[in-house]
């Protein structure tokens, strides 16, 4: 073989191996493309498209746990400076949200539980927001978590007096 035959050898592999990476790349921005059009369908608050006729009960419930993730992490604030008058608050909090979250998901299913759900959860956001109001005039964000479940109870009242 002559250098001019592996000159030619060495373009046409670099060329080759530029068209496949090349084609990895893009194969890969089209993916993560994919990735972050699903991630923000994903994030989007489906409660008002879903044509649910639990619709404000599920909004109602969604930014329930919206306020309550801000008040946990007000809670942790609270912790990491020494302070752990909030220990109960925090935990009923957390509480809520996963019923909050879990009723949210049942009632865009239409559960043939939502009588159920809707006395349950009445009992955890009362439980939730009675403890939220002891801290209201200190703290913001307890004011907003409380608000966030008597909305909550609200429209499970509602549910139980249709």
């Amino acid at each position: 073989m002559n250098n001019e035959t592996i000159s030619n050898e060495r373009r046409d592999l670099l060329v080759g191996a530029g068209a496949i990476g090349a084609g990895a790349l893009a194969s890969s921005l089209l993916a993560g493309n994919a990735m972050a059009g699903e991630h923000d369908h994903m994030m989007m608050d489906h409660s008002q498209h879903t044509g649910s006729k639990h619709a404000k009960m599920i909004a109602a419930l969604h930014e329930c746990m919206r306020a309550g993730d801000d008040c946990i992490n007000h809670c942790l604030m609270e912790f990491k400076a020494g302070d752990t008058a909030m220990a109960n608050c925090a935990r009923l909090v957390l509480e809520t949200g996963a019923f909050c979250s879990a009723h949210a998901k049942l009632a865009t299913l239409n559960s043939s539980n939502m009588k159920e759900l809707c006395e349950l959860n009445i009992k955890f956001c009362e439980a939730c927001e009675k403890e939220c109001r002891k801290h209201e005039k200190k703290h913001s964000t307890c004011k907003a978590c409380a608000d966030a479940c008597a909305a909550c109870i609200k429209e499970c009242k509602a549910f139980l007096k249709a």
